[in-house]
């Protein structure tokens, strides 16, 4: 009856109660380490969890936040039906790589228990670094304080000092250093040791050594027996003094201290005489009861301190000098401590409940709650309280309460159970739906499903005796709530069990069979549909060995052979689960051929046999067998031949007098095999050469000698030792006998030959077995000569502008004195036909590779309408024979080149003043410039054209155009056939003027004022020719501001000679080419650029910057200037 009055009473509401582990329920946390977990190194390190559930919790990691596998780590094990982590330190590893926060999870069925975050720390014993410490000097009756500065450490070390016993002037601080509230002649000494005792080691910090001086050292004589009274005068002479606190520093200072935990205070003070420290409270009295006070009062400890032992302590240090005090505000704080932690909690389907976490502490902790480890969604959270409404089955899960502030936090975890079963099926499956009851009477049970009995009527529904009701063949109709009431006359009791039917698992796309090459990547896909609210898990096996993988596809990157085998995925929900498999098979490199083996050896050849090795699913298509001989080339491998792939024994040709030894390599579609082992030596017999060297010839490399040269013989066709060579050679269509030599190089030189005289040539190779056979006869050249005749009938049969054909008479054959290369012309320009114009007379050449009895060639490149010179000598392979008769010619007139410059030298308001210069090269006789222009957008508007005469080279040009807008100025010279050759375009932006505007160049009273200016500086000029010509010399001092030029010549009597000063430019100016100060020039020039420019213009119309590749401008350049009749040219003249 207790199981029904439990689900009676569940019935009846919501109740915290300890569920017993014999009903599901989700996880609880029994047993975890501390928080702070320090281990020691040398053992193994346990960081324990432990947790109870039904089903019996799954545990898992997180370290630092992030998931932790033990199974991946081989010095980690986790132990059976447990959390506990077991972490072997051993040689080799490090035991601080496993340092760090680490957190257990405890997961079933209903929910995630966590335990506290505990922080895994490994106990150090570092090295104190050794140090050389000066010695310390102070006088007598100072202060002093010994630094230790351990270093740091966990657990942090406990500080000694050997050979110092504290006493009311000696005393050691909470830091470790030493401090001496004042110094005496005592205490001179070597060996003030600060020491640290650390968790496995005691370690020592370099000796300080005190030196203490003394005011009367000199006065004192040094008697050992008064050695005594010269220590108590020496104390009696220091200066007594105030007390001073050493530590801590200053009047005030503050101190917070947890709840519970134990205060620690101390007061360290310097005089003379020796200060006495008394503690008081500013409010209220001390805590007598726990209270204690140590070393000679300084340190003030209380065991456990409380909200009323906080406030403002009073350390007061006093001698019969005077004394200090010293106000220590302690603050007493606390870590989180619970006022309602909250607990397990077991609910029924619909009801409502709630979970409270209430904790204190200073300052207020802040509450987070956690669901299952995971943040919970806010709407479900009032301040420190858990609302929870109209739970259902499958709701259970386990709460995380975390209470924290700055000094700790508290974790509690509380489940809630919904009582009630969830039973999952898939789809045509069966299930079995429990209800265990008892009672007295012997109840009776009966099952619901939204309001109707089932189990009574049959079909696929079979209720039994024991409550428990089996559902045949589930359908999705079947999902719902089912109620079991058991009830006889004493009451009633009933229970509830969802029944949730599922789609079952399949693989929609299988894995396929791969077929991979050895480095490449191999890829396996594995889809699947499942019931959307059962997660699934996937994972692969190779050849059943499961691989670390859970992802739908498998990627196999730079395959190896072991890699291949079947691949098995297998798709898993918490209900059923489906695999599928596919075979990798790996394509490689066949494996080297094995057992090499010689036999049927003869002269000429040998059988090799071998046994194939693995193909690695390629077929082997050839094998190829290599040879090594070790006389020529010890070590080098060559081709010997090659097989097709199905032959595993082949007869190798061979040559003679050669240690072979051989290996074999197996050739497939993916690449070839190692090569196998290398085979044992077989060594042929000799015989005479039976190969001819190659490529022989005779060349001349003398006017009587001639040079025979071939190639040598290949090492495996000498066939024998001392290879040698017989050189035959005759004049050719001569009955001479052949004439030969024996030599062992790789030609002979044959002297005194006629020149340019054909040889026949034979070359044979002859070793110790043999002569081997004659080559073929080969025709060979002795040396040539310089030619001895000239080309005659040198002449031009028509020219052009740039081209002239050109004709000769060939020189005989015999004259040439060799093999003929060309027939050289060697040209150059003489003149321009135009008479002032002066050329460069650089000499060039052309060669014609002709023969016939006329032949003739093209000089092209020529330069218009000038004078040309040439002559011809015949070449050949090695001189050039004498030079023909020289022969003028003159080319026709042609395109000229276009204008040296093109610019804007004036503009105003309607019109331009534009100038260029003629051509550098007019490549003919100019008869005219043709300048076009524009107004309106380019290239839209038509072109507007004016012809100028030849001698002009400056024009005003009159435009109307709008303000800002663009003018295109299109300027072209023409030649008598008229040809175009120049295209110029400027483009620049007019000045804006308005209606009431004035050209100023055009007043009256600025034409006045100019001419005003100019009569002046004409006035000057006149006076200043004037002075000049009265006398040749004046006194130096008359100039005596003027830097002196190094040429200028010094009379003996001070002055200096100007009388040919007309004949100088003046210092710092430049001369113009005719002799006159050239106008200012703008720098606008448009040489070289061609339509669509876009360069930009100032207001004043120039160019802004410099254009590189500008012409060199003409010695008329500066005159142009001189022909502009704006009435602003004064300026210029002035400038």
């Amino acid at each position: 009856m207790a199981k029904l009055l439990l689900l009676l009473l569940l019935s009846r509401g919501l109740y915290a109660i300890e569920i017993p582990l014999d009903l599901k329920q989700p996880p609880t946390i029994t047993k975890q380490s501390v928080k702070d977990h320090i281990v020691d190194p040398r053992d193994s390190a346990v960081v324990e969890c432990e947790a109870k559930g039904n089903p019996m919790p799954v545990f898992s990691w997180r370290r630092n936040g992030k998931f932790f596998n033990p199974g991946r780590d081989p010095r980690v094990s986790m132990r059976r039906r447990s959390g506990t982590l077991d972490i072997a330190f051993y040689s080799g590893l490090d035991p601080e790589d496993y340092e760090g926060e680490y957190q257990c999870f405890a997961t079933n069925d209903f929910g995630s228990a966590v335990s506290n975050k505990i922080l895994l720390r490994v106990s150090k014993s570092p090295v104190w670094p050794k140090e050389f410490l000066e010695p310390v000097a102070v006088n007598q009756g100072l202060p002093l304080v010994l630094p230790c500065d351990p270093p740091p450490s966990v657990p942090p070390p406990h500080i000694f000092w050997m050979n110092s016993l504290e006493d009311r002037r000696l005393t050691v601080g909470l830091n470790g250093d030493l401090y001496f509230s004042s110094i005496t002649v005592n205490d001179t000494r070597t060996t003030y040791s600060c020491n640290a005792r650390f968790a496995q080691t005691i370690q020592q910090k370099s000796p300080y050594t005190i030196k203490v001086l003394t005011r009367n050292e000199k006065k004192i004589e040094t008697m050992a027996l008064l050695i005594d009274c010269w220590f108590h005068s020496a104390a009696r002479l220091v200066a007594e003094s105030v007390p001073s606190f050493l530590f801590p520093k200053g009047t005030a200072s503050s101190k917070v201290v947890l709840r519970g935990k134990p205060l620690i205070l101390m007061c360290i003070a310097a005089g003379v005489p020796t200060p006495t420290i008394t503690w008081s409270k500013k409010v209220g009295d001390l805590p007598r009861r726990k209270l204690r006070l140590e070393n000679f009062n300084k340190t003030l400890r209380i065991t456990s301190m409380s909200d009323d032992n906080a406030g403002d302590y009073i350390c007061t240090a006093s001698n019969r000098m005077g004394a200090t005090s010293h106000t220590i505000t302690v603050r007493v704080q606390a870590t989180p401590y619970w006022a309602n932690k909250p607990e397990n909690l077991v609910l029924t389907s619909e009801d409502n409940g709630k979970l409270i976490c209430r904790a204190n502490g200073i300052p207020k902790p802040t509450i987070q709650w956690l669901v299952n480890g995971e943040p919970v969604d806010s709407k479900q959270v009032a301040g420190d309280t858990l609302i929870l409404r109209s739970v259902q089955i499958g709701d259970s899960a386990v709460y995380q309460c975390n209470a924290s502030n700055e000094h700790g936090y508290l974790l509690a975890n509380a489940f809630i159970s919904i009582q009630g079963e969830l039973v999952k099926v898939m789809e045509n499956n069966r299930t079995f739906l429990y209800c265990p009851f008892f009672g007295s009477p012997l109840p009776e049970l009966r099952w619901f499903k939204d309001g109707q009995i089932v189990g009574r009527d049959g079909g696929h529904y079979k209720a039994y005796t024991n409550g428990t009701l089996e559902v045949r063949h589930a359908r999705l109709d079947d999902q719902g709530t089912y109620t079991c009431v058991a009830n006889n006359r004493l009451g009633k009791a009933e229970n509830q069990a969802r029944l949730e039917v599922k789609e079952p698992t399949r693989i929609t796309r299988p894995p396929e069979h791969l077929r991979a090459i050895r480095g490449s990547t191999a890829r396996f896909e594995c889809r699947a549909k499942h019931d959307p609210t059962l997660p699934i898990t996937v994972t692969w096996k190779r050849n059943g060995r499961l691989l670390v993988l859970e992802d739908d596809f498998l990627a196999i990157s730079s395959v190896r052979r072991e890699d291949e085998g079947n691949y098995t995925c297998t798709v898993r929900t918490e209900l059923d689960r489906a695999s599928a498999s596919a075979r990798l098979v790996v394509l490689d490199r066949p494996d080297p051929p094995t057992d090499l083996e010689l036999s049927d050896p003869t002269e000429r050849s040998i059988r090799i046999t071998w046994t194939p090795g693995n193909d690695n699913h390629s077929p082997t298509k050839e094998y190829l067998v290599q040879y090594e001989e070790d006389y020529w080339e010890p070590g080098r491998w060559k081709n010997l031949s090659s097989y097709p792939g199905n032959l595993n024994s082949v007869i190798l040709p061979l040559s003679p007098f050669i240690n072979y030894q051989f290996r074999v390599y197996a050739i497939n579609a993916i690449g070839w095999s190692k090569p196998s082992r290398p085979s044992q030596r077989y060594q042929t017999s000799g015989a005479a050469p039976d190969a001819v060297p190659g490529n022989i010839r005779g060349v001349g490399t003398w006017k009587t000698r001639m040079e025979i040269r071939w190639e040598p013989l290949e090492d495996t066709q000498r066939n024998g030792p001392h290879l040698r060579y017989i050189v035959w050679w005759r004049r050719r269509d001569s009955r001479e006998e052949w004439k030969n030599i024996t030599t062992y190089w790789l030609r002979h030189i044959i002297y005194d030959t006629d020149t340019f005289t054909p040889y026949e040539i034979k070359v044979q190779a002859v070793n110790d077995f043999g002569l081997g056979p004659e080559s073929n006869v080969v025709i060979g050249y002795s040396g040539e000569d310089r030619p001895i005749a000239a080309p005659t009938n040198l002449r031009v049969s028509k020219t052009d502008s740039t081209k002239a054909t050109v004709h000769w008479t060939p020189v005989p054959s015999k004259t040439i004195m060799g093999l003929l290369k060309e027939y050289k012309v060697y040209y150059w320009r003489e003149s321009s036909q135009l008479k002032w114009l002066s050329v460069s007379r650089e000499k060039k050449s052309k060669g014609f590779n002709v023969t016939g009895p006329q032949p003739w060639g093209v000089l092209t490149g020529l330069v218009p309408y000038s004078n040309y010179k040439m002559h011809m000598v015949v070449a050949n392979s090695r001189y050039e024979g004498p030079a023909s008769s020289t022969v003028e010619f003159q080319t026709k007139e042609g395109v000229p080149a276009p204008p040296r410059f093109f610019r804007i030298q004036q503009r105003h308001m309607d019109t331009l003043y534009l100038d260029w210069d003629r051509p550098a090269e007019p490549n003919g006789i100019l008869t005219g410039y043709t300048l076009k222009y524009q107004v309106g957008v380019y290239p839209f508007m038509s072109w507007s054209s004016e012809p100028l005469s030849e001698s002009k080279q400056g024009i005003w040009l009159n435009v109307t155009v709008a303000t800002f807008t663009p003018l295109f100025v299109r300027f072209l010279t023409s030649s008598k056939a008229l040809l175009y050759i120049c295209v110029c375009v400027l483009y620049f932006q007019m000045e804006a003027y308005t209606r009431e505007q004035v050209d100023i160049a055009t007043q009256g009273w600025f034409i006045g004022v100019m001419c005003a200016i100019a009569l002046l500086v004409v006035i000057l000029l006149i006076v200043c020719f004037i002075k000049k010509s009265r006398g040749g010399k004046y006194p130096v001092r008359d100039k005596k501001d003027l830097p002196l030029d190094p040429v200028d010549q010094k009379d003996q009597d001070g002055s200096f000679d100007y009388r040919d000063e007309d004949n100088k430019p003046l210092q710092g100016s430049q001369m113009s080419l005719d002799g006159m100060v050239k106008m200012q020039e703008s720098d606008d020039s448009l040489v070289d650029y061609g339509e669509g420019g876009d360069g930009q213009f100032n207001e004043d119309g120039s160019f802004i910057g410099q254009y590189a590749g500008r012409k060199d401008r003409d010695e008329n350049e500066g005159n142009l200037g001189s022909e502009a009749t704006s009435p602003v040219s004064p300026l210029y003249s002035l400038a």
